[in-house]
């Protein structure tokens, strides 16, 4: 394709960096974001306050250029540290080799390392600009700008949406009937606190994500560059145990020093942050159809959001933008572009979905299983002794961008029913019996590609 004209709406994360990408092959680039200038400007409330960076989308950071100046923002998490209500917390590793590290990025930080390159790059940056929607026969989009209420249409070239899990973009292609949307709200919400330094200095261990796992909710807390943590609790909207059962200080109060006893003598403005917060819906968005013709297409989480617990949706979105842009060196026009867009990513963001999901139980509860404990370091040895063929889902998932969402679930399964059959005959066997595994491993697990 030779360099033409695209808009791209949104400015979150994903739409700076692909506004990067795409100007960097000389396309003409307008990004619209309803938001203030986050140069200049602070982040939104309700919006999580940092994010988990993995090396799936480390790579398209670095394709861009960029990830030299977000890499001094990055805190390493090398696993999880797991506080029991008693006892001493439990560091369960993410992987078992240097390289397999998470990092804590902070979001306005990095929104702002990729808007200020993208409008270096020559993209016309206008933010304030609120979208309204897509007039699917002219291809005109529909904007107000929010300082003076004026609407307006321009007509943007190619629209590409990365305005997120609320996208207006989404909503009119399914008006127009491109697009069938379905979404699943998850029952839990989340509401933010934060844990702050003590003498500009972390008081819980900063390279670990740190995680209070209660069965039916969970506190999770990342660290961040000043000393302080990010807090945040998962829990139910209504119930017993709920957001609802919390709206009087005192029962916020009574349930942190029961659930939380370690941590509540840390967190010396709960009961202010738990008042002014606002409390986070969260939900799995499902679109078939993310394009209407070569005129706009979706990305992201405005086609494919999901709940934060694999730490993917960041990270899914970056790989994204690498797939559209490896895709323009290959495809004709826009047509063709957004249909193979669609075509290659659609069933890896369903995969990446279902495991987000299915990493909510393992956090907020298998974490103290020990029959989790005790599949998790035999997958360990297993990875060790064949490389070439098992790797833990996780860590296929978090740190082989090579290998897809939708392989690393396929394989994910069939390594789960191994260890569950090595770990079912492990008394009989008085231990593991490695002859059967690697007959097992060899039978069910082809090699993977170098």
């Amino acid at each position: 394709m030779k360099p033409q004209q695209v808009t791209i709406v949104g400015a979150g994360l994903t739409g700076p960096l692909l506004a990067l990408m795409l100007a960097r092959r000389g396309f003409s680039v307008t990004l619209y974001e309803r938001r203030p200038d986050p140069r200049i400007g602070r982040i939104e409330a309700g919006r999580s306050i940092n994010l988990a960076l993995s090396a799936r989308g480390i790579r398209p950071l670095e394709r861009a250029g960029v990830y030299g100046e977000i890499e001094p923002l990055l805190i390493p998490m090398r696993g999880r540290l797991v506080h029991e209500r008693s006892g001493e917390p439990a560091f369960q590793p993410y992987g078992q080799r240097a390289w397999e590290v998470n990092y804590s990025v902070g979001r306005a930080a990095l929104n702002r390392v990729l808007t200020e390159a993208a409008g270096r790059a020559g993209a016309e940056l206008r933010f304030a600009q609120r979208c309204l929607g897509l007039d699917p026969d002219g291809g005109r989009l529909l904007l107000q700008d929010e300082q003076s209420g004026r609407k307006y249409e321009t007509a943007p070239g190619a629209v590409i949406a990365a305005d997120g899990a609320g996208s207006a973009l989404r909503g009119a292609l399914e008006a127009a009937g491109t697009a069938v949307v379905r979404i699943e709200p998850l029952e839990h919400d989340y509401k933010e606190m934060t844990l702050p330094a003590v003498a500009g200095r972390h008081v819980l261990e900063p390279g670990a994500l740190h995680i209070w796992p209660r069965g039916g909710f969970m506190l999770i807390a990342l660290p961040n560059p000043d000393g302080s943590f990010t807090v945040t609790l998962f829990l139910a909207r209504e119930g017993v145990q709920s957001f609802t059962a919390l709206a009087e200080d005192f029962a916020a109060e009574r349930f942190f020093a029961e659930q939380f006893p370690d941590l509540r003598a840390y967190l010396p403005h709960l009961l202010g942050d738990f008042r002014r917060n606002p409390e986070g819906r969260l939900a799995t968005v499902h679109t078939a159809g993310w394009h209407l013709g070569g005129k706009a297409l979706l990305l992201g989480d405005a086609a494919h959001a999901i709940v934060p617990f694999h730490g993917q949706g960041m990270n899914a979105g970056f790989e994204d933008c690498a797939v559209l842009d490896d895709l323009i060196a290959q495809c004709d026009d826009w047509d063709e572009l957004f249909r193979q867009f669609e075509r290659l990513r659609r069933p890896n963001t369903e995969a990446i979905a279902q495991m987000a999901l299915e990493n909510y139980l393992e956090m907020r509860d298998s974490v103290r299983d020990p029959g989790f404990l005790r599949r998790k370091q035999l997958a360990f040895a297993l990875e060790k002794r064949f490389p070439d063929r098992f790797i833990p889902r996780y860590s296929m998932v978090m740190f082989h961008p090579e290998i897809s969402y939708l392989e690393a679930l396929r394989r994910g399964q069939l390594q789960l029913a191994i260890l569950e059959e090595l770990d079912g005959r492990r008394e009989q066997s008085g231990g593991i019996d490695f002859e059967l595994a690697q007959a097992l491993v060899r039978e069910r697990l082809p090699a993977l590609k170098s």
